[in-house]
């Protein structure tokens, strides 16, 4: 099952004082300059993803305590950090569910205990009728959690024609304190299908920030089965896919002699001390050289196409400024293989932060996001809001030329 998440509402985090961001799509491309919020957004599911995993005091002490994670100019005594996620899930032989609504609320108390004011999924019935039905609804660590949530695929539109819907049923789950999150008890038992597949999406999420230091590092020996952040274990995820996934392994290696020219093998082998070494051969040479020496694009492509073919992707990939040490033809390519990933393949939902206009050409203009940051408060702006680029991109004219041009009103590059 894949989950799409297609609006975002945040209040009093860090720069985000009071963010929505509406139609997000699955390869969703976020441009602006250095201090605007671009990690700042990304922060937003690493957050969600330590309370999630820890609990809220966890999460708000990593940021440095509840006043430097609320905004600046904020009452921290008073006044909640605020999440709202919608999705929907999306199964292989099913109808996309209806939209789900996942809030969350942290507040402070006596200065100094964080705590979850509220917590809730839930999703609304029938055509934007009815009271929503609540799978979770909890407050200070007491609450409640739907027990017949298959009986709400038995809803359909029957309210609209007056039938008889099917009534709730609930039972008392309390948590063992004030600060953790219902998801991370409920979501272990498959009774609670709906909450399950929200806690996979923040459990199981990735924001990645390839460095090529630690991608050519020798490896100790083990297969890893996924990228890891930085990319530091690229050489034990080709080892894995070289022996478990050959056929996966060798679309990496066609696409590698497609991307980057003279490339016409890739191995992975062990010296005597019992490293592997990720080795490129050039057939222009008889000797592969091994990643070491590898130019900065082939190793950050290579690893490009590793994490776009994992056998069990992310639900939500969060890329950083991709366009580093790649050559700007390259870019449009990897824009391709990130939209073929996230939409026609079976990968995960896509979010990356950019600063380079020649990958920006190669986005469509629902896809791409400014993020704009206005007397310390940052706001998120759809393409799609200026008229004028609108016009001129549905005549031909692509986006980050336009963005150059300072076609985006108040948006400058």
């Amino acid at each position: 099952m894949r989950s799409q998440i297609e609006q975002i509402r945040v209040k009093n985090f860090k720069l985000y004082k009071e963010l929505r961001i509406k139609n997000l799509q699955r390869l969703n491309v976020f441009l602006g300059s250095n201090g605007s919020g671009k990690t700042t957004l990304f922060k937003i599911f690493s957050f969600l993803s330590t309370c999630l995993k820890d609990n809220a005091t966890v999460a708000v002490n990593r940021e440095g305590g509840f006043k430097e994670v609320i905004t600046r100019g904020i009452n921290s005594q008073t006044a909640l950090i605020e999440f709202e996620i919608k999705f929907r899930n999306f199964a292989e032989t099913a109808a996309p569910s209806p939209l789900l609504t996942y809030e969350l609320k942290i507040g402070l108390h006596a200065g100094k205990y964080v705590v979850v004011e509220r917590e809730i999924l839930k999703y609304r019935r029938g055509k934007q009728h009815g009271k929503p039905w609540h799978f979770l609804d909890y407050s200070e660590g007491i609450g409640s959690a739907l027990k017949n949530e298959a009986d709400y695929n038995k809803l359909g539109v029957a309210e609209d024609h007056n039938k008889p819907s099917v009534a709730e049923e609930r039972e008392e789950q309390p948590l063992g304190a004030k600060d953790i999150l219902a998801l991370k008890g409920l979501g272990q038992f498959e009774r609670y299908h709906t909450i399950r597949s929200f806690k996979n999406l923040l459990e199981h999420w990735l924001v990645i920030n390839l460095q090529n230091e630690e991608m050519r590092r020798i490896s100790e020996v083990g297969a890893d089965q996924q990228l890891s952040a930085s990319g530091g274990n690229l050489a034990q995820v080709a080892s894995y896919l070289y022996q478990y996934h050959p056929a996966i392994f060798q679309i990496i290696l066609e696409k590698m002699k497609q991307r980057v020219p003279g490339i016409d093998q890739v191995e992975v082998s062990q010296n005597e001390a019992g490293q592997l070494l990720l080795k490129f051969k050039d057939n222009t040479f008889i000797d592969p050289f091994v990643a070491k020496y590898a130019s900065d694009g082939t190793i950050k492509m290579f690893a490009y196409l590793v994490l776009l073919h994992d056998p069990t992707p992310r639900p939500l990939l969060c890329i950083e400024e991709p366009e580093n040490y790649l050559y700007p033809s390259l870019l449009a390519e990897l824009a391709d293989e990130l939209r073929e990933y996230a939409i026609k393949g079976k990968g995960g939902q896509v979010f990356v932060s950019t600063h380079s206009p020649d990958f920006v050409n190669a986005l469509k203009i629902e896809e791409l996001f400014f993020v704009k940051k206005t007397q310390g408060v940052s706001q998120i702006l759809p393409a799609t809001e200026f008229e004028q680029v609108k016009e001129l991109y549905d005549n031909g004219c692509e986006l980050g030329w336009l963005w150059q041009h300072k076609y985006f009103d108040g948006i400058d590059p």
